[in-house]
């Protein structure tokens, strides 16, 4: 496929909006308890904050980020979507754990399911952005995170990072040639649909392969196509080991001439964007630099972090965003 072989390691992150960012900040960390190891902006558009979420250092394939849009209106579920994000957690028995926490807490969930031949629990956050916890009981294939040593939860019961990512299309084979054709994931099986007359939802794998490396497309012909707002996901990331391969991969998007990005400098990671045939944003990122670039480990996501091309702009880019204290956080 390409002129060396390179692949996809896994899921890299996955970022989504809200409309409130304390009240993100509060439900992530206090309830699913994850670090907040970044607290930046967008960007490409510095009035936002843009939250990054993950285990005790942000591993690559732990992060979870948010764009906060105050005026951004609800999201529909629908057709063209990430439709739901993974978390996983050990085993089992954290599953069961979470079940009674997300019960204790009043977050809407379902009953623990079969999906892929794994347990697992479905949940909303109070935006209604879906989410599937998923047990690694038995689950070879790539590594899950390390889990914070202040969280909330404990380290047995604690999400260990991204597992997979549900996307929704209308028609699965456009999006399914790009994951095999082009990005080099292998189809690896299919399962039932929870919604009745529905096809069979078909996974994919990249890598290592196992939860944390994993698409599962999930054709529905019941639904218009998704709107954006808060509760839904913006984007998806896959793990590029370092600049080099990100570059040969904007060389081979170039050669099929799929329209993209090229490289783009995130600071903490380096990136590449593009759009797949149904519309849905996908990104490869590189595993570094990392968050330590500008914070040490202890105090992560305590201060607001830019980068030192933002750095000039820092009163102006303070005073537009609503405070969001993070430092000390008590239990």
């Amino acid at each position: 496929m390409h002129h060396r072989e390179i692949y996809l390691k896994g899921i890299h992150h996955a970022s989504a909006i809200t409309a409130n960012g304390l009240a993100n900040f509060d439900f992530y960390t206090k309830v699913l308890g994850l670090r907040l190891v970044k607290k930046t902006v967008n960007q490409d558009d510095t009035s936002m904050y843009h939250l990054f979420y993950g285990d005790g250092k942000g591993n690559p394939g732990t992060k979870l980020t948010f764009f906060e849009m105050p005026m951004a209106t609800k999201s529909s579920e629908g057709v063209g979507s990430v439709s739901a994000l993974s978390l996983r957690v050990k085993d089992d028995h954290a599953l069961k754990y979470w079940q009674s926490r997300l019960a204790q807490f009043n977050v809407e969930h379902d009953q623990i399911i079969v999906r892929a031949g794994r347990n697992t629990l479905a949940f909303r956050d109070g935006e209604g952005q879906r989410f599937i916890l998923v047990s690694d009981e038995g689950n070879s294939g790539i590594a899950a995170g390390e889990p914070w040593v202040n969280s909330p939860v404990p380290s047995e019961s604690a999400i260990l990072g991204l597992g997979p990512v549900h996307l929704t299309v209308q028609n699965h084979e456009p999006t399914a040639l790009v994951l095999t054709g082009l990005l080099g994931f292998r189809e690896k099986g299919k399962y039932a649909s929870t919604i009745k007359d529905q096809p069979d939802i078909i996974v994919y794998e990249t890598g290592e392969g196992g939860t944390g490396a994993e698409v599962h497309i999930e054709e529905r012909h019941d639904l218009t196509r998704e709107v954006a707002g808060y509760g839904g996901v913006h984007h998806v990331a896959f793990r590029v080991e370092n600049d080099e391969e990100l570059r040969d991969w904007i060389e081979q998007l170039n050669r099929v001439r799929m329209p993209n990005s090229g490289f783009v400098d995130r600071f903490y990671f380096h990136s590449l964007y593009f759009r797949e045939p149904n519309g849905i944003l996908l990104e490869l990122a590189t595993d570094g630099p990392g968050f330590e670039t500008d914070e040490d480990l202890e105090h992560l996501g305590e201060t607001l972090a830019l980068p030192a091309f933002l750095e000039p702009h820092r009163l102006q880019i303070e005073s537009v965003l609503r405070p969001i204290n993070t430092r000390h956080m008590q239990y």
